[in-house]
C-alpha cells in the first residue's frame, strides 16, 4: 500500500533536521524562512522486532521491511492560506498526504529565527490550524456554491447526501472544528473524500526539545501544548530533532549506548513511526521463505482476499484459499512443521479478516 505521511510546522521548528533522520538524506536544514520549497520525500521502515525474529528463523535471501513515506513539506506561515510564503502550493503537498506530522518548537535559541518572533507552541499550533481550516473552508464553500441548487432542484440522491456532507463540514469549519472531529455518514465521507481534506486528516504533534531536557519532565512549553491538546486526544511526542539527527548515523550498539547516556529508553523517531502506524490504522502481516521475509501494510479491518492483492492484483482476482499461521504460534512451536503437528495451520476463505501477526501464504488461480 502507498502510504504518506507529511511533516510540517512554521519555518525553522525543525522539520527538515527531522527529516535528515528519518531518512537518513543530507538535504537543506537552514536557518531561514522557505530553506525548503520543493516536498523532500524519502521512505521509511517500519521498526518491528518480529521481522529479526523471522528472519534468524528462515535467513532469507531478501528482507524486507513494511514502509511507508514520509514528506517533509515547506514551513507554512500566518496567511498561507492567501498565498503568503507561497503557501497555497505548500498547502497542496499536505493534501497528497495520509496523515500530517506537525513539528512544533518547545525551546528558546537566541540564535535560531523563529518567524513570529519568538517560542509560543499553542499560538504556532493556532497558526497551522487556522491556515488549514480556511483552506477547507474555500472548498467546501466553493464546492457547496456548484451543487446545491441542483440537489433541491432534482433531489438526485448523490447530490443530497453531498449537500448534507458539505454543509456539516461549512459549519464545523466556521466554528474552527477539525473535519476529523465530526461524525460523517459512510456515504458522506466517500462523497467527500476525493477533496482530501486538510482538517479531516489524522494528526500528531512532535514537541521538539533541547538535548539536555530529554530526560527530564516536561518543559513549560511542552505542558502547555500539552495542556491545550488535551480535550483532542491528540498524541504528543517528546524528542530532539537533533539527536534523533545524531542517532540515525549510529550503529544499533552505538545508538543503543547513546540513548542510555541520555537517560532514555526509546527513540523518540521510533515512537513517532509507530505513532503514525497507529492512527492511519494500519496493521501487518508477513509472508515468508528461503527466498524472502516481508512484511506487509494493510488497513485494519481488510479481508483475506484484500491483503492478497497488496501482494499483487492476480493474487486478489483469483484467490482460492490463504493458509494462515500467526506469529505467536510460529515462535511458540518453533517451525512451520511444528505449528502443523498442533493443529494451528488454519485454512482460511476471502471473508476471513487478516489478524497483525498473521503469517499468510495464498492460493490463487494464475
Amino acid at each position: 500500500m502507498s502510504l504518506k505521511a507529511g511533516i510540517v510546522g512554521l519555518p525553522n521548528v525543525g522539520k527538515s533536521t527531522l527529516f535528515n533522520a528519518i531518512t537518513k538524506q543530507n538535504i537543506l536544514a537552514a536557518n531561514y524562512p522557505f530553506a525548503t520549497i520543493d516536498p523532500n520525500v524519502g521512505i521509511v521502515n517500519v521498526p518491528d522486532k518480529r521481522m529479526d525474529v523471522l528472519n534468524e528463523m528462515y535467513m532469507p535471501e531478501r528482507l524486507i521491511l513494511a514502509s511507508y513515506e514520509f514528506t517533509d513539506i515547506a514551513g507554512l506561515v500566518k496567511g498561507a492560506s492567501t498565498g503568503e510564503g507561497l503557501g497555497n502550493k505548500f498547502l497542496s503537498h499536505i493534501r497528497e498526504v495520509d496523515a500530517i506530522v506537525e513539528v512544533v518548537r518547545c525551546f528558546d535559541d537566541s540564535n535560531i529565527i523563529h518567524v513570529e518572533g519568538g517560542c509560543d507552541p499553542v499560538r504556532d499550533v493556532d497558526i497551522i490550524n487556522l491556515e488549514l481550516t480556511i483552506s477547507d473552508l474555500e472548498i467546501v464553500t466553493n464546492r457547496l456554491d456548484k451543487v446545491y441548487k441542483k440537489a433541491m432542484t432534482t433531489k438526485d440522491a448523490d447530490s443530497l447526501v453531498e449537500v448534507s456532507a458539505l454543509t456539516k463540514a461549512k459549519d464545523a469549519l466556521e466554528h474552527a472544528i477539525p473535519l476529523r472531529d465530526i461524525d460523517f455518514s459512510d456515504d458522506e465521507k466517500q462523497k467527500i473524500k476525493s477533496f482530501q481534506f486538510l482538517t479531516m486528516k489524522p494528526i500528531i504533534y512532535l514537541a521538539n526539545i533541547k538535548e539536555d531536557e530529554l530526560a527530564l519532565p516536561d518543559n513549560n512549553y511542552v505542558t502547555a501544548l500539552k495542556e491545550y491538546l488535551q480535550d483532542d486526544k491528540i498524541k504528543v511526542i517528546k524528542m530532539c530533532a537533533k539527536v534523533e539527527s545524531e542517532l540515525s548515523e549510529l550503529s544499533i550498539e552505538e545508538k543503543n549506548e547513546m540513548l542510555e547516556m541520555l537517560g532514555v529508553k526509546s527513540s523518540g523517531l521510533d515512537e513517532l513511526i509507530n505513532a503514525t502506524y497507529e492512527i492511519l490504522g494500519l496493521k501487518t502481516y508477513f509472508t515468508v521463505g528461503s527466498d524472502e521475509v516481508r512484511a506487509w501494510t494493510y488497513k485494519d479491518g481488510m479481508n483475506a482476499r484484500d491483503c492478497a492483492g497488496i501482494i499483487h492484483t492476480d493474487f486478489r482476482d483469483g484467490f482460492i484459499k490463504a493458509e494462515v499461521m500467526s506469529y505467536d504460534d510460529l515462535i511458540a512451536c518453533g517451525s512451520e512443521i511444528k505449528v502443523k503437528e498442533a493443529g494451528k495451520l488454519r485454512i482460511e476463505g476471502k471473508d476471513y479478516l487478516v489478524k497483525d501477526g498473521d503469517i499468510c501464504h495464498f492460493r490463487f488461480n494464475r
